[in-house]
């Protein structure tokens, strides 16, 4: 199962958003930070995730995150440890517009939130 949406964005708006630190920070899950040294296969990437209402952390927990695949405008993958846990974005143009997919569910908050950053509304959110 997956987990995705319609975004009324160019290509090219949606994937700056999924691969830039300060635009992840926005939508992936608000306040959590991103640190990606090099855009590429096999580079290291922190995620560090920030205590808030939707968990139970009581200090920021850092992640080191191997990206996996990067595939201009079709797919940005990473996972955290071991390589059966990839978490996967792919865009794809539909409609005047793009169509994100995470390859699982449980994303739904974030989609929103990223649907929201991308056509200038406010983010609906915290996820």
């Amino acid at each position: 199962m997956s987990s995705s949406i319609w975004i009324q964005a160019a290509i090219e708006n949606v994937w700056q958003a999924i691969t830039e630190e300060q635009s992840l920070s926005q939508w992936y899950a608000p306040g959590s930070t991103w640190d990606i040294p090099k855009l590429a296969e096999g580079e290291m990437m922190t995620f560090t995730l920030m205590p808030n209402d939707h968990n139970q952390l009581a200090d920021p927990l850092p992640m080191q995150l191997t990206i996996q695949q990067v595939q201009k405008h079709e797919i940005f993958s990473f996972y955290l440890e071991v390589p059966e846990t990839v978490i996967a974005m792919s865009l794809a143009e539909q409609d005047n517009g793009t169509t994100v997919s995470f390859n699982m569910q449980g994303y739904d908050a974030s989609l929103a939130n990223l649907k929201a950053l991308l056509e200038g509304e406010d983010l609906p959110r915290q996820s």
